[in-house]
């Protein structure tokens, strides 16, 4: 038994043994009957159906005792205090029951969530990693937005991504989609290789669960993405967009989206490209930080109905560090849609914390040329 069991154990044990005691000192016409059903009711609530069921037993012990010390047990003002007792003992107890059950599945929900949406390590290789997330489905811990993490040899590769629709019904095309980054991330293949992979796991796991529920809506569903690969010896990333929100770029005092030249169709609609996957290549030196979001941080309404305007706001934190720089857009994010959020959320923020590589300049009058462009 915990702590926090042990006292409101305690606490009940003292509220029905405190009504037979002062019975025996308040007026004939007084009754502390009703007061029976508090201790029940904590207990119901904290202590689950067995404890409660017990602390209802001692409950009534308590009012017969307490009839039987003013020798109006068998009265019916009593007899009406002990059945109302009773009954609403036993529903109390009921929902106690239904109670505990919610409790032992958010705990396994918690537990799927961690097999299927894995905290993100504080450090990858020379790169320092802060993020937050949050489902739509209030008491899930996990929904249609995801991320990962992953190391190579020589390079950090980071998911995130945003599976069409929101909350516990998305939940399996989550897994599905980091299942097939986990087991080719770490693999030395090139970025574009990694994400034609990702590409052909999505669509061969939406249509066969599709086919498997008799269901029409396959080519409906889809995952909007975004793969970067950060070189541990290079000052550069390259990103792969697949639909997805371009990262932010914090650059000496500066922050401006990263906007791919060649964007790709979202995943599971990859028969719609054309030429493949290009990665578009930034520079990204020792200091500069990468914000990646979904759409539940910049589609977030205030009580006007205007989206959150993220890229504005983002020039105030331009010093911030990944774990403040996340603790930030949360706390604006809460703050400009006060009502909640109607959407899935996933902020991931990163740094490249390594010094500059010998033969590199200090300070590059054009970074873009240390990255190969």
């Amino acid at each position: 038994m915990s702590a926090r069991e042990c006292a409101w154990t305690a606490l009940a044990a003292v509220l029905i043994t405190l009504v037979p005691v002062v019975d025996l000192f308040v007026p004939p016409d007084i009754h502390l009957a009703h007061a029976l059903v508090l201790p029940v009711a904590l207990a119901a609530v904290f202590l689950g159906p067995r404890r409660s069921t017990l602390t209802a037993g001692l409950a009534v012990l308590a009012l017969i005792a307490a009839g039987a010390e003013r020798m109006s047990l068998t009265t019916e003002s009593v007899l009406l205090q002990l059945c109302s007792l009773v009954g609403l003992s036993v529903l109390l107890i009921v929902i106690s029951r239904l109670l505990e059950r919610r409790r032992h599945e958010v705990l396994g929900l918690r537990r799927v969530s961690e097999a299927v949406l894995r905290p993100l390590p504080r450090q990858a290789g020379p790169v320092s990693i802060a993020s937050a997330y949050r489902a739509a489905d209030v008491g899930t811990p996990v929904g249609g937005d995801l991320y990962a993490v992953a190391r190579t040899a020589d390079s950090t590769r980071l998911l995130i991504g945003d599976v069409r629709g929101k909350g516990l019904g998305s939940v399996g095309d989550t897994e599905l989609v980091l299942g097939a980054f986990r087991a080719a991330a770490h693999r030395q293949s090139p970025l574009p290789e990694l994400v034609a992979s990702l590409e052909g796991s999505v669509r061969w796991g939406m249509n066969e669960r599709g086919d498997a529920a008799g269901s029409l809506e396959t080519a409906e569903r889809f995952v909007t993405a975004a793969v970067i690969e950060i070189p541990d010896d290079d000052p550069c990333v390259h990103v792969i967009s697949c639909g997805h929100l371009p990262p932010l770029l914090f650059h000496q005092g500066t922050v401006a989206a990263l906007d791919t030249a060649d964007p790709a169709p979202p995943l599971g609609l990859g028969a719609l490209a054309d030429g493949g996957y290009t990665p578009t290549t930034f520079a990204f030196v020792p200091g500069d930080r990468l914000l990646m979001y979904t759409d539940g941080v910049t589609e977030a309404r205030d009580g006007k109905g205007d989206f959150y305007p993220l890229l504005e706001r983002a020039a105030a934190w331009v010093d911030h560090h990944p774990g403040r720089l996340v603790q930030a857009v949360t706390a604006d994010l809460r703050a400009h849609a006060p009502a909640g959020l109607d959407d899935d959320m996933a902020v991931v923020a990163l740094q490249r914390d390594e010094p500059r590589a010998a033969g590199v300049p200090e300070d590059p009058e054009d970074p873009e040329e240390l990255c190969g462009r």
